[in-house]
């Protein structure tokens, strides 16, 4: 299958499940992040702010600030994925793509590790995203950084296409 094909695949099982469904989905994936070594030994990480049809990040994002982790999140300016600290007094407001961003400085400090959306994974820790690029080029940026795929169980498929340019992640936590 090609991209597009895909897109339009996960794009439809979605649509099968109740927003009810993908939250409760979400949960046990954010439990799952908890758990990971990789998040655990991390001093700072990178999250999001999800979509609608996205694990729903945001009890991550509360729990980090509470238990000392310096939190980064994304805004996107342009083509490009800026990332800002977050705090308990940042003040948000809605994006381009419907997104709430963090308005706040740009951090431009190294990270440990990143949590990475996506429209798909495949096993081998290929990403397929919603096509705009804003991840292959911030993740070029930060290959230090441990990067971990998030989805749904139907978000696995057998095989991306990649190009020369795509950073596949290192691990993928996955819940059904």
């Amino acid at each position: 299958m090609d991209k597009k094909e895909i897109r339009s695949g996960i794009r439809q099982f979605k649509k099968a499940f109740g927003t009810d469904e993908l939250q409760a989905k979400s949960k046990k994936l954010v439990e799952k992040i908890y758990l990971s070594d990789e998040y655990k030994k991390a001093n700072i990480v990178m999250l999001y702010y999800p979509l609608w049809d996205e694990p729903d990040t945001r009890p991550l994002i509360k729990r980090a600030l509470t238990t000392g982790k310096r939190v980064i999140l994304p805004t996107v300016v342009g083509d490009d994925i800026i990332p800002v600290e977050v705090t308990k007094d940042t003040k948000w407001e809605e994006g381009p793509f419907g997104i709430m961003e963090p308005q706040a400085e740009p951090y431009e400090g190294e990270m440990d590790f990143i949590l990475v959306p996506g429209v798909a994974f495949d096993h081998a820790g290929n990403r397929l995203g919603r096509g705009k690029g804003y991840y292959d080029r911030f993740l070029e940026k930060h290959k230090d950084a441990f990067r971990l795929g998030i989805c749904f169980d139907f978000q696995i498929v057998a095989e991306i296409p990649t190009e020369e340019f795509d950073l596949p992640v290192h691990d993928i936590l996955v819940v059904g």
